[in-house]
C-alpha cells in the first residue's frame, strides 16, 4: 500500500477538558448546549465514583482524580480543564484538585463549579444566596461552609437527602423550580443557587429568574461560564 500524501493543521477553536464523575447523566449535554462545537473543542474524561454520594466516596475520588485528568489527550493542548463535581470539589478542596490536575494533564487553568460559582457571584454581585441541593446533610452542609468562607452569605438552604446519583439525575426539574422558588421568595436574598453537575436545572433556570427577578446559577452553568472565560471567550453568558 502507497502511503497519500497528506497535511497538518489545528483547530483554531479553544480546547477544553472536562471530568465528569462517572455516575454522572446530566452535564455533557449541558456542556453541549452551553458550549457548542463551533465555539470549542470539548475532551471529556470520567473519574470513577461511588453509587452514593457520601464524604467517603468523595474522598476516594480524590485518589482516582489524576488517572482520569491523564486520559485526557495529551496533544490537545487544552486551555482549560473542569473538575465537575461541586461537593467533591468542596470535601476535597479546590487548591488540591487543581494540584491533582496539573500534576496528570498539561493545562493552562483549572477550575471547579465551586470556584466557578465565587467567580459568577462576584461579577453579578450576590452577597446573599438561597443554596438548593440534592445531597445528604453530611455532602450539603460542607458547601454552604464553603460559601460563607468565601465572604458570601448562605442564610437560606434546602435540599432533597438523596445520595443516591442514579435518583439526583431523576429528580424532576419541575421539583428543582420549586425549590428554588421557595426559597428565591425569601427576604434578605439576592440570587439562588442549584449545586450539583448531575442535577438537571438548565432547562427551568430562565423562567425561575423571571419570576423571581433574581439570579439563578447552577452548578453547570457557572462551570461552563468559567471554562470559556478563562479560555478567552466571551459568547459564553452566566
Amino acid at each position: 500500500m502507497t502511503p497519500v500524501p497528506y497535511t497538518l493543521s489545528e483547530s483554531p477553536l479553544p480546547r477544553l477538558g472536562l471530568i465528569v464523575l462517572q455516575v454522572d447523566e446530566t452535564i455533557e449535554e449541558d456542556f453541549r448546549r452551553l458550549v457548542p462545537p463551533d465555539m470549542a473543542r470539548l475532551h471529556v474524561t470520567r473519574v470513577p465514583s461511588g453509587a452514593d454520594l457520601t464524604p467517603a466516596t468523595i474522598a476516594a475520588m480524590a485518589d482516582q482524580l489524576p488517572a482520569a485528568a491523564a486520559l485526557l489527550p495529551p496533544a490537545a493542548d487544552l486551555d482549560v480543564v473542569g473538575y465537575a463535581c461541586t461537593s467533591g470539589t468542596t470535601l476535597i478542596g479546590a487548591e488540591r484538585v487543581t494540584t491533582l490536575v496539573r500534576g496528570s494533564t498539561r493545562t493552562r487553568h483549572v477550575t471547579n463549579p465551586l470556584t466557578a460559582a465565587c467567580a459568577a457571584m462576584q461579577d453579578l454581585g450576590l452577597q446573599r444566596i438561597a443554596l438548593v441541593s440534592p445531597y445528604i446533610a453530611s455532602v450539603a452542609d460542607p458547601i454552604r461552609h464553603a460559601f460563607e468562607a468565601r465572604g458570601i452569605a448562605v442564610p437560606e438552604t434546602l435540599s432533597f437527602g438523596e445520595q443516591v446519583e442514579a435518583r439526583v439525575a431523576r429528580i424532576d426539574p419541575s421539583s428543582v423550580a420549586q425549590a428554588a422558588l421557595d426559597l428565591g421568595r425569601r427576604p434578605g436574598v439576592d440570587g439562588v443557587f442549584l449545586s450539583c453537575t448531575n442535577l438537571r436545572t438548565l432547562g427551568i433556570i430562565p423562567e425561575v429568574e423571571v419570576t423571581l427577578g433574581k439570579p439563578v446559577l447552577s452548578s453547570n452553568r457557572v462551570l461552563a461560564w468559567h471554562m470559556a472565560r478563562l479560555a478567552g471567550l466571551a459568547d459564553v453568558v452566566i
